[in-house]
């Protein structure tokens, strides 16, 4: 199936998305399906960073062991999700004419005991309309100036 693909225009220039992005531990100011973090490296930032996410959507939760691997300085970060729910991830950050381009990818897979791909086509449109509200959050923070605060 193809991936979940979302994105926003943030009127903020590449260094200052990058900065609030590359802050890991402030995702669930934004994440909305992020209940909480915690970090189990002792890097916060970089290749090899894990990280155990309590992720909530409606009264479904799951714990999501998450691993950094593609890390390349205000361009992009791609993580590998390990859980019952596993996959990629990718954030992609672009400079355009009005601000920075922010994109969210994620591959994800469903294991047969919840349905495999009967479920991701089902949960396809609310993950998908939850993405799209976390970078409503996170424009919202960076064009506002909250999450300089």
């Amino acid at each position: 199936m193809a991936p979940i693909v979302v994105s926003v225009l943030v009127d903020a220039p590449l260094s200052r998305v990058w900065d609030a992005v590359s802050d890991l531990e402030s995702h669930p100011t934004w994440m909305k399906d992020a209940d909480y973090l915690a970090f189990e490296s002792v890097q916060h930032r970089g290749i090899g960073t894990r990280i155990q996410v309590a992720t909530r959507v409606g009264p479904f939760r799951t714990d999501d062991p998450i691993e950094v691997v593609e890390w390349e300085e205000r361009r992009s970060i791609g993580v590998r999700h390990a859980g019952v729910v596993s996959g990629q991830g990718r954030f992609e950050l672009a400079a355009m004419a009005g601000g920075t381009r922010f994109t969210w990818t994620e591959e994800l897979h469903f294991p047969w005991w919840l349905g495999g791909r009967v479920t991701l086509w089902l949960a396809r449109p609310i993950l998908e309309r939850i993405w799209r509200g976390n970078l409503r959050r996170f424009q919202l923070l960076i064009e506002t100036g909250l999450s300089d605060r």
